[in-house]
């Protein structure tokens, strides 16, 4: 059994339908997801606020490259379109964990590097998995400790439907 951690960010048209996409693209492995959170834009900050949420899935058969190639077909049927290095999109997903599994390839790196450093990810994962840990780093509940929190707002008007 594999099991995946995975986030989701949308700040262009519908953002909400674009996460609810991807909900539904992983319908079947769904294990948990998250409440809906607001965040402001990171990296490039002349941009749209994003909304953001995570996953949990299993699948008895997908290894990390399978999740990858999973997440990258999301993007893709929703249209996502690569021109700026932490850009608007209309849905990014990516692989944050994938059981105890560490990778340095540049095309998939393992754990994803930016979630140290990123509440963004964090605050939706322990809602979903309070207990969670990031391979190499540690608690995530202890990493989010160290983070500034202010521009993550949980967004309860705005659910994701995730039951099975």
């Amino acid at each position: 059994m594999s099991r995946a951690v995975l986030s989701l960010g949308s700040n262009l048209g519908d953002r909400l339908a674009y996460l609810q996409s991807a909900v539904d693209g992983l319908r079947d492995q769904l294990k948990a997801v998250s409440p809906v959170y607001e965040t402001a834009p990171w990296g490039v900050e002349d941009q749209p606020d994003f909304l953001n949420a995570v996953l949990i899935a299993e699948d008895e058969t997908a290894d990390h490259w399978a999740w990858l190639r999973k997440a990258q077909q999301l993007e893709h049927a929703a249209g996502r379109v690569r021109e700026q290095r932490w850009g608007p999109r209309t849905l990014d997903v990516d692989v944050v964990t994938v059981d105890d599994v560490r990778s340095d390839d540049p095309v998939l790196t393992l754990p994803h590097p930016g979630t140290p450093d990123r509440a963004t990810v964090l605050i939706p994962w322990l809602d979903i998995d309070p207990n969670a840990v990031l391979p190499g780093h540690g608690r995530a509940q202890d990493l989010l400790a160290k983070l500034d929190t202010a521009g993550v707002h949980r967004r309860d008007d705005l659910t994701l439907d995730g039951a099975g």
